[in-house]
Parts: structure tokens; sequence; C-alpha cells
């Protein structure tokens, strides 16, 4: 039941990792504004004894349970012990995996961590957080070849963590700050494989958030830093920079860093012919 804070309990109980029921939880609290939900997170549960540790903490604190549980005797046991304790369960990928096991007329195999396995992908997403870790805020130009994606922005516009979630990905992603009076490095010129994205934001927002970045570690006023006319020059600049170069501009004033790395995957793909 939801509280006077409208706060309700949220269980979430996977026999691997549980960053698919995480996500699929995140998604659906998104359509519910009005209401929070105390997260209890329950991973790698695959023996009685963590079982009954987990039915015990519903037991205190009833609410939701979503799961993505694999293993039949402990899935059996969780749900039993739901049922028990009359609070609304639900294997997050049933439906799904049902519909897919009628399409392809084959039985599913049940594999906990099976979207873990270390295979190639696996291996290739390392090697793009590797990279995209090393060029960061500018770093190593010298092999940004390399690099599938090349993110180029103003300050405060989620350059790092827009290229950190298209490393997990898979995505070999670099990013390079835009600074007034300061030239980019000329390989930014010269690239051929990477496609080269350039990051906007409206100058009202830019200005609030690098101002609340100052405050944060204490460093005074900012100057030109967050003054309204400096940076929006400084936006005009870099829009006429990218547009010179025919980059792709993304304006990320009112998008997630979600939003703006779909539109990246989707133009690069675009631009790859798939």
């Amino acid at each position: 039941m939801i509280d006077d804070d409208n706060i309700f309990h949220l269980h979430l109980v996977s026999d691997s990792t549980g960053e698919t029921v995480d996500g699929v939880a995140r998604a659906c609290i998104a359509q519910f504004p009005d209401v929070r939900a105390h997260e209890h997170v329950w991973s790698l549960i695959r023996t009685d004894a963590q079982l009954a540790r987990v039915l015990a903490d519903i037991e205190r604190n009833p609410g939701i349970v979503l799961y993505t549980v694999f293993d039949m005797d402990i899935r059996r046991k969780l749900e039993e012990g739901c049922r028990r304790l009359q609070v609304p369960h639900s294997h997050v990928l049933d439906n799904t995996i049902t519909m897919m096991a009628g399409y392809l007329g084959q039985q599913s195999r049940g594999r906990t961590g099976a979207l873990h396995k270390m295979d190639e992908d696996y291996f290739n997403r390392i090697e793009a957080i590797d990279y995209t870790l090393s060029h960061d805020d500018g770093q190593s130009t010298w092999d940004l070849e390399e690099a599938d994606v090349v993110i180029v922005g103003v300050s405060r516009t989620s350059k790092t963590p827009t290229s950190v979630y298209l490393a997990n990905r898979g995505i070999k992603t670099a990013n390079v700050p835009f600074v007034p009076g300061c030239p980019l490095p000329p390989e930014l010129d010269k690239l051929k494989n990477p496609l080269v994205v350039g990051l906007i934001k409206d100058v009202d927002q830019l200005v609030s958030i690098r101002k609340n970045r100052l405050r944060q570690i204490e460093r005074g006023e900012g100057g030109d830093y967050v003054d309204p006319v400096a940076v929006r020059n400084e936006v005009h600049q870099a829009r006429r920079y990218f547009t010179d170069r025919s980059w792709k501009i993304i304006n990320v004033t009112r998008r997630s860093i979600e939003e703006t790395a779909a539109i990246i995957l989707s133009t690069m793909y675009d631009r790859r012919g798939h």
C-alpha cells in the first residue's frame, strides 16, 4: 500500500545482476510521477537461504515484487512465498518470452545470466568502455579515428555521461570540450570513420547549471563562464563551428542522456546504412 507520503515498497529480485528488472521497474515507475518507490534490490539470489532473507524483508515491508528469476526451483518458492504473503508479484519477461517462443516455435532455455555471458559482444563492450574513459574531455586525440562517435560540446552539456552511456552499448566514444578562444584538436577536421556530433544547450539553462556547479565546487562567481551574454556568444560560436563542418547538432536542453544517445545511435546507424 502507498503511505501518506506517496511512497510504496518495491522489491526487485533477480538470480543474475538485476539490471533487467531494474530497467523495467524504472520505466514503469516513470509513468506514475505522483508516487515514489522505496526500492529493495536483491541480486544473485540463487540459494534457499538467500531467498529466505528476501521473503522475510517482503513480509516486513509488503509491496510490489518484480523479478527475473530463471531457476525454476527458486522461482517457484518465491512465487509461493508471495502468494502466502498476499503481495502482487510478476516475472517481468514472462509475456515477452512466451510470445517469442510461440513465434519461433521453440522453448526458452531459462538460462540464468544469459544476457551477461562473456562472449564477443561482452568484450567489445569492455573495449569500448576502456577507450571512452581514456578519451574523456579531450584526452588522447591522436587516435580519434578509432572512435565510433566523437562528441564535441560546450561545458555542461553532459558530454561525459552520454559518452559512458554509449560505451556501455559497445560504442567507442570520445568527447572534446568546445572552449571559446581555445582551438579544437586539428585531428577533428581529418576524421573519416567516426560520427562527429556537436552538443549545445539553451543559454538560460546552461547559465543556471554552470552556476550550480560553481557553487558545488565553491569556485566563486565564474566570470564569462556564467555571464549570459558571454554564454550566448559561446553557444553561437559553437553552433556556427559545427554547422561549418556539417556535424550533427543536438540541442540537449530538454533531453535526457538516454534520448541524446538514442539520436546519436540512430544517426550513426543511418550513416552506416543499417
